[in-house]
């Protein structure tokens, strides 16, 4: 498990790896996604035991149902929030969670302010191809604020996700990318593109201080040992399913 906001006193947050689960293969072990067509009984005890590591009770996820949008929605109950790629909350108790497998989930937290927020980024939600390219960040930030959460005083982390040197795409979908995360890798070639980067570029033009966001820029596609990746396992076999990590953050349950 990677720690994410350090020195956020009262705040939880993290992202999951592959190791330390239940599941069999191709989800092995550590999958927390039930959509991904592993057995349910499986991931309730990856997510119970996820919950007991991090000191939450068994009942305590609220977890996004994710379409690759830029919803974001207010929480203060656990369960399944449908049709939403991100989470806000001032709920005590209560585990914000994420799955991603080569996306980046990208948590925030003001703990002086008593709120946090989780969001799912893979391209789409990241320039907002549902809502005219403002993108989920601008969005979850702008949540958090009417919460009450002063975004200079905010701490932000953009998990491990796929690296640009194996985000291949699309000229249609580099196009909707600044130049500055776009590259070739040869002359002619197909574009890549920097999520994470582009990613932690809108935190800052949120209002997030440079200092106050950390970026874990570990591949999940060069590292699927220890990270689930989509596109790896679609390149080994093609149709090979796989399982997903969770960024999570969440208010420490009061004692």
């Amino acid at each position: 498990m990677i720690k994410a906001l350090a020195g956020q006193d009262g705040v939880v947050a993290g992202f999951t790896t592959r190791k330390g689960g239940v599941s069999e293969p191709p989800f092995d072990s550590l999958n927390l996604a039930v959509s991904s067509g592993d057995d349910a009984d499986c991931v309730a005890q990856n997510r119970s035991r996820l919950l007991a590591s991090v000191g939450f009770p068994e009942n305590g996820l609220a977890i996004a149902g994710q379409v690759h949008g830029t919803s974001v929605e207010v929480v203060a109950e656990p369960g399944l929030v449908r049709n939403c790629d991100g989470l806000v909350t001032r709920a005590r108790g209560l585990l914000l969670g994420i799955v991603a497998a080569d996306c980046a989930v990208v948590l925030v937290a003001d703990a002086r302010a008593g709120c946090v927020g989780a969001a799912h980024a893979g391209w789409r939600g990241a320039v907002g191809i549902d809502a005219n390219g403002d993108g989920i960040i601008p969005v979850l930030t702008d949540q958090l604020r009417a919460l009450g959460a002063s975004l200079p005083r905010c701490q932000a982390f953009v998990s491990p996700c796929i690296s640009q040197r194996h985000f291949e795409v699309g000229p249609e979908v580099a196009d909707r990318f600044p130049p500055e995360f776009v590259t070739t890798h040869v002359p002619g070639g197909r574009p890549h593109v920097d999520l994470g980067g582009y990613l932690v570029s809108m935190l800052e033009r949120s209002g997030v201080p440079t200092e106050r966001i950390e970026r874990d820029k570990r591949c999940t596609y060069a590292d699927s040992d220890l990270f689930f990746s989509y596109r790896a396992a679609s390149h080994a076999a093609p149709n090979t399913p796989t399982g997903r990590m969770m960024g999570f953050i969440g208010l420490t349950p009061r004692p």
